[in-house]
């Protein structure tokens, strides 16, 4: 036998497996090679389209600055003082606004603020939670991408300037994170986001990892983002251990796609073929802080699971389901994960949570998920049709027993942070 470390909450789980029939999947680790400062200035001063930053901002202009909130690993304590400073000069720090894009999470309270972007930035920079179900904080843009009715944060649309940050890694369904997602569903009214997030578009087959072009999702917040007019994008790429190894800046869509490239070789992992058992997580601390996120955990096991596969996710849930929203209300209005899909599929959708419960319910129809977390009780994770276990180890040979003579696991430490993918299949 030999251990593996899950990432899992802050302090991560040792997990004991067989060399013999396990295989470990991981990204490909960058080690960082030059201080972060360094890395962000030059990508903001050498974009890779367009101009400088500080060469496109005058005077007097008001800036907008979108950053991702606190259920991601965003090195926001580096990326908004990089902006700043290049800004030093050309405009008033009082004339600059940070719009966390909560999308339709819950916004960040002020220890969480400073814990994000540091005392620094909060004491001297308006940092505003973006409130998807605030109409009067919106302003109406228009109908974009396939008639998608767009109403987006007024303080955004009304800056001079409007600067995207944000990471780049494979989304469950929107193919990639950052670039245009900073726009919508980042700084969207809750009817933009229902309707980006319907139905028909999650359940289409190219709303997956790492598919951007064609994917329904993808392609129309690009056109919300292309709208939106934005000034300046910034994005960086992430190693294992949440540090900066590469940034990116200039015009939003150039800039997206240039990072891509470089999360995809990065994320995207081939392994030989699907297996009867898969061990996820939801990549620790911030991102496994609930059920609903940890989600993603599962998406990424559920690619290289046999139909009938047991998925373990080890996601610590500090935050519970959560409380918020209606995503625990969801789950729990059907009697098995079949008939969630089969509501899904009959209505359309009318609360924020219901595109993360459809991806949900179609795994859990799929494959048997259990659950290893540190604060959601077995009856908790009942409601939401799943089981739990103390024991992962002994749960995956249990597992691999059932399977059968030949059977295989697949160890994915990493979680949403390393996409599987079948060789030639990617």
């Amino acid at each position: 036998m030999t251990t593996v470390k899950l990432a899992y909450g802050r302090t991560g789980l040792d997990l004991a497996i067989d060399p013999a029939v396990t295989t470990v999947v991981t990204p490909v680790h960058h080690p960082v090679s030059e201080d972060p400062r360094t890395v962000l200035r030059r990508a903001l001063r050498e974009p890779v389209a367009g101009p400088p930053l500080r060469e496109r901002v005058r005077p007097g202009q008001t800036v907008a600055i979108s950053a991702c909130d606190g259920t991601r690993p965003q090195p926001r304590e580096l990326m908004i003082p990089a902006i700043l400073e290049e800004l030093d000069g050309i405009v008033r720090l009082e004339d600059v606004v940070v719009l966390v894009a909560t999308g339709t999470h819950r916004g960040n309270s002020d220890a969480e603020l400073r814990a994000m972007f540091g005392d620094d930035v909060v004491d001297t920079v308006r940092i505003v939670n973006h409130d998807a179900r605030d109409r009067d904080r919106m302003a109406w843009l228009g109908r974009f991408g396939d008639d998608v009715p767009v109403w987006l944060n007024r303080e955004w649309l009304d800056a001079d300037v409007r600067i995207t940050t944000g990471f780049v890694e494979p989304h469950f369904f929107a193919g990639f994170s950052g670039g245009p997602k900073l726009v919508a569903p980042g700084l969207a009214a809750l009817e933009t986001v229902l309707v980006l997030h319907d139905a028909g578009r999650i359940g289409s087959p190219r709303a997956t990892w790492g598919v951007i072009e064609g994917n329904p999702v993808h392609d129309d917040v690009r056109a919300i983002a292309a709208a939106a007019d934005v000034t300046f994008g910034f994005d960086v790429i992430l190693n294992r251990d949440k540090a900066v190894i590469a940034a990116f800046g200039g015009d939003l869509f150039p800039m997206h796609a240039a990072a891509v490239t470089v999360a995809r070789t990065v994320a995207m992992r081939p392994v030989p073929a699907l297996f009867d058992v898969v061990v996820t997580t939801n990549s620790g601390h911030p991102l496994d802080q609930n059920l609903y996120q940890a989600v993603k955990g599962m998406s990424a096991a559920y690619r290289i699971a046999k139909p009938g596969a047991t998925i373990v996710c080890a996601a610590e849930c500090r935050d519970g389901f959560p409380d918020h929203g209606s995503y625990r209300e969801v789950l729990a209005s059907a009697s098995s994960p079949g008939a969630l899909l089969a509501e899904i599929a009959a209505r359309p959708v009318t609360v924020p949570d219901q595109w993360q419960v459809q991806i949900q319910a179609k795994i859990q129809h799929d494959c048997r998920v259990v659950m290893h977390t540190g604060y959601l009780t077995d009856a908790e994770l009942a409601t939401a049709h799943l089981t739990q276990t103390t024991d992962i180890a002994a749960t995956v040979a249990k597992a691999l027993t059932a399977a059968g003579p030949g059977a295989r696991v697949c160890v994915l430490p990493e979680g949403p942070l390393t996409i599987p993918y079948v060789n030639g299949e990617a």
